[in-house]
């Protein structure tokens, strides 16, 4: 086969590919959140039985379950009632607004400016939203399949093993999907982990700032703060954003802001950007890397290019898990040589996969190997 054949073979797989992904959306995305929430669980209880030697790993597990689910409820009733904080201020935020538009269309010498109801109710504005409505609403209503795919997973999960043997007999080969499959499950739970650990460290930290600075309806800023930092990059740069779009409209400032109206409301949403963005930034570009190791090893540049391609196929799932589905992509590129030289272009160093690989396949060879000899 000429290489023309074999890149035109490619160009269609992908195709139909991308097209299956998209149009299998409503059933494989929630599938897809729901192992990734698996994993978070399982990481999880894997922790705490390591923590407590009286208790066993189903006990943990169960503690591990309702720790999630706590968290998940707790997170939805911080949005809820902050959403309600801000409706009962709602027509003061739009006073604010309108002067603040006017203002502008002042300084550019422009008459006529409209007001916040007339830019969000009109043709743009109304398609932007049902967009937003729908995509939250898709989320919303495949949170119980993603809670029922979840409790199957776990079910599932003791015949694995069984299963893995019957599919691949011969050592060598069994001894090869096992670690395959192992530095898949680590690279990802190693991402999830130190992902929530981080958005949990930069949200309280932002929070406390927030509180120390005036900031109204700090815990409701902070809570989008902690699920925004899941996205990679555009999500800690509209996380270090929300806080001082939301004050430089606040209608009521703190006594120790300086200036005099409208110039203080500026001054104030620059001094809750800097803090803000102090948080993002240090601890991204300096914590972050050191609990993250090598577990994700993607290109900046790909990791801005799957956050684009999965968010056009997936949409607001899709973002949340462009980076680890691209390290998924990554580890099974790698195992093929007629494809590792994607997985080449996807690594960070080009090394997708990582230093220790064969002393671990060898070691995975020969456990195989005694465990036959022993059966």
């Amino acid at each position: 086969m000429d290489r023309a054949t074999k890149t035109g073979i490619w160009i269609i797989a992908t195709g139909v590919i991308l097209t299956f992904l998209h149009f299998g959306r409503s059933i494989l995305a929630p599938f897809a959140l729901a192992v990734f929430l698996f994993l978070v669980i399982e990481g999880f209880a894997t922790m705490i039985d390591n923590w407590s030697r009286a208790l066993k790993i189903g006990h943990a597990r169960v503690f591990a379950v309702l720790i999630v689910l706590g968290g998940f409820f707790g997170f939805m009733a911080l949005l809820a009632n902050g959403i309600a904080e801000f409706g009962r201020d709602a027509g003061e935020y739009e006073n604010r607004i309108n002067d603040m538009i006017a203002d502008m269309y002042e300084v550019v010498h422009m008459s006529g400016a409209p007001t916040l109801q007339e830019l969000l109710f009109n043709e743009t504005g109304q398609r932007f939203f049902a967009t937003i409505a729908n995509e939250t609403g898709d989320l919303s209503g495949d949170l119980v399949l993603i809670l029922i795919y979840v409790a199957f997973l776990f079910l599932a999960q003791s015949s694995w093993t069984r299963k893995l043997d019957n599919i691949f007999p011969g050592f060598e080969q069994r001894a090869q999907v096992r670690q395959v499959g192992d530095e898949a499950r680590r690279s990802i739970e190693t991402y999830l982990w130190t992902q929530t650990v981080i958005s949990a460290l930069i949200t309280a930290l932002t929070y406390f700032s927030l509180l120390a600075l005036g900031v109204q309806n700090a815990l409701f800023l902070s809570a989008l703060i902690f699920v925004l930092n899941y996205i990679p990059t555009v999500g800690s740069i509209v996380a270090a954003l929300v806080p001082p779009l939301f004050a430089i409209v606040q209608p009521g400032l703190p006594a120790w802001v300086p200036g005099t109206p409208p110039q203080d409301n500026y001054i104030y949403a620059a001094i809750v950007f800097a803090a803000v963005s102090f948080w993002q930034f240090s601890i991204g570009n300096f914590i972050q890397p050191r609990m993250m190791g090598e577990s994700l090893n993607l290109s900046a540049l790909v990791v801005l290019l799957s956050l684009a391609i999965w968010g056009a196929i997936w949409g607001i799932p899709g973002m949340f898990l462009s980076a680890p589905l691209t390290v998924l992509m990554m580890i099974f590129f790698a195992q093929s040589s007629s494809t590792r030289w994607i997985a080449i272009l996807l690594s960070a160093d080009g090394n997708p996969q990582g230093k220790g690989t064969n002393t671990e396949l060898s070691d995975a060879v020969s456990a195989a190997q005694t465990y036959g000899e022993n059966r």
